[in-house]
């Protein structure tokens, strides 16, 4: 056949298969209580139409390209006026191999592009009052066996509809024919054309991006963590509680400091004896409740009187601060044996004054420290 024929032979298949369509839409308007499941099953093995009793077959209607180029997809346009309750494809479209669909389109020279590729089919649904349409596209790639111009023609494919009562419905497309192109049939010359330039592809790595993520959050609650301590570190610290000495404890161990110092050595015999009735005053206010240095010698004398039960050696402490008040306001320079006898005499009264319980303990605690019987 020659390349002027062909066309001829195209437009008569065309004509063949209008009249086939006309003639089995006759039929079907003619057997409108007939089954349509008979009228499915009796030309396509690709397709066999079951629609149960009772139910009505939805009205669909289905255009192809006239024309395509081998190895190029066409697309199958459907469109299916259907209730509101029910859904075109539920499953999808899928074709399995070995299957009678699958060697019908196999042997028409028709396949389908896999739908994880980005090339599946597409199904699109509207709704209206009454009822919906749903336009279902898809795509077929034409792989005719002969090289050249091909007429092919495309088998009818089966569309499910699931109703509202969980019943399927499968109905047929018709059978459409396509005047398949060679994409070198315009070349002269045509030479084997290069592999075209690869893609990049990107890949999820699932584990890289937790690792990133979880150093992310590591990273943060890290500075987190850091900045609390350092604010933690930079509170401010409460002084450490240190219990004070009773004042007998804190009086006899100044007295023996006072004792051991170079004061009489160096003839600041003045300064010594000041030192011992400063340390008296301070322990006598600290021991009865007031202010020892600030008080003069009669207003100690009037509130050490007050004292219940009576305080012991209370003409001692009125001896003693008298003559620290000869020394301090007379100017008498006090002799060595002056100031070793104010300091006896300080250490008197503070062991006079001191509480019987303490000086039970302080006696106990001396006794056990040099290792003799309590």
């Amino acid at each position: 056949m020659t390349r002027t024929c062909l066309p001829l032979v195209f437009a008569v298949a065309l004509v063949a298969v209008a009249a086939s369509r006309t003639a089995s839409a006759e039929e079907t308007d003619a057997d409108a209580g007939a089954p349509a499941a008979d009228a499915g099953a009796r030309v396509w093995a690709s397709c066999v139409e079951r629609v149960p009793e009772g139910a009505s077959r939805p009205k669909i209607t289905d255009t192809f390209p006239e024309r395509g180029t081998s190895g190029w997809a066409a697309p199958l346009e459907i469109t299916v006026v259907h209730g509101k309750g029910e859904t075109v494809m539920p499953g999808g479209f899928r074709v399995e191999r070995g299957s009678d669909q699958y060697k019908a389109l196999e042997e028409a020279g028709f396949v389908l592009p896999d739908p994880d590729g980005g090339a599946g089919p597409i199904a699109v649904t509207e709704a209206s009052e009454t009822s919906s349409t749903t336009k279902v596209t898809i795509p077929f790639v034409a792989l005719p066996k002969n090289p050249g111009r091909n007429v092919m023609m495309l088998p009818p494919v089966p569309i499910t509809l699931a109703r509202a009562s969980g019943d399927l419905v499968t109905i047929c497309t018709a059978p459409h024919p396509i005047l398949i192109e060679d994409p070198i049939a315009n070349e002269l010359d045509p030479k084997v054309r290069p592999n075209p330039d690869g893609r990049s592809q990107r890949e999820e790595w699932v584990l890289a991006k937790q690792l990133a993520v979880g150093a992310l959050v590591g990273a943060i609650l890290t500075a987190i963590g850091a900045w609390l301590f350092v604010r933690w570190s930079r509170r401010p610290k409460p002084e450490p509680y240190v219990a004070p000495k009773l004042p007998w404890i804190a009086a006899l161990e100044e007295l023996e400091a006072i004792r051991a110092s170079s004061l009489i050595i160096e003839g600041k015999n003045d300064e010594y004896f000041d030192r011992v009735s400063d340390c008296v005053r301070k322990y006598l206010g600290a021991r009865y409740g007031f202010d020892g240095l600030e008080s003069t010698t009669d207003e100690m004398q009037r509130t050490l009187a007050r004292v219940r039960p009576p305080v012991r050696g209370l003409d001692t402490i009125t001896r003693f601060l008298e003559e620290a008040d000869l020394v301090k306001f007379a100017r008498v320079v006090p002799s060595e044996n002056d100031c070793l006898a104010a300091l006896e005499r300080g250490i008197t009264i503070v062991r006079n004054t001191t509480p019987p319980q303490a000086s039970t303990g302080e006696t106990a605690a001396h006794k056990e420290a040099a290792g003799g019987p309590t």
